[in-house]
């Protein structure tokens, strides 16, 4: 289940923890329709939703999921906790600092990281 939500004057898409796993291409493009269809212009999919070779950047999932939300101009949150992931790779934790660092892939601990970076987005 997800639910569209208003944070800072944008809205946003906030999925269930418990829904599908996001674990090919596919699956990401039906989380990009989800939200495109209901106004969304971010998704937000809490860590737990994400199969374990999206953190295994060899598998390039990833790099494949990103590069979708981009093309559709969608943006995209992974919320919670990837700490575990990011202390065993170097490639990840360079991957997710990286993405921090743009417009599109945010990578946040809390909600409340996230609603700051809209937040500051904003204005």
């Amino acid at each position: 289940m997800s639910a569209l939500e208003t944070m800072h004057d944008v809205p946003v898409l906030v999925c269930d923890a418990e829904g599908a796993p996001v674990a090919c291409v596919q699956d990401a493009l039906d989380l990009i329709g989800d939200g495109g269809y209901q106004g969304a212009r971010w998704v937000v999919v809490p860590v737990e939703r994400f199969d374990e070779a999206f953190f295994r950047l060899r598998t390039r999932l990833a790099g494949e999921v990103v590069q979708k939300f981009a093309q559709y101009g969608m943006g995209l949150v992974v919320l919670g906790d990837v700490s575990g992931h990011t202390e065993a790779s170097d490639a990840l934790r360079d991957f997710v600092r990286e993405c921090d660092r743009g417009h599109q892939v945010w990578f946040a601990a809390t909600r409340e990281e996230l609603e700051e970076r809209l937040a500051a987005r904003a204005s």
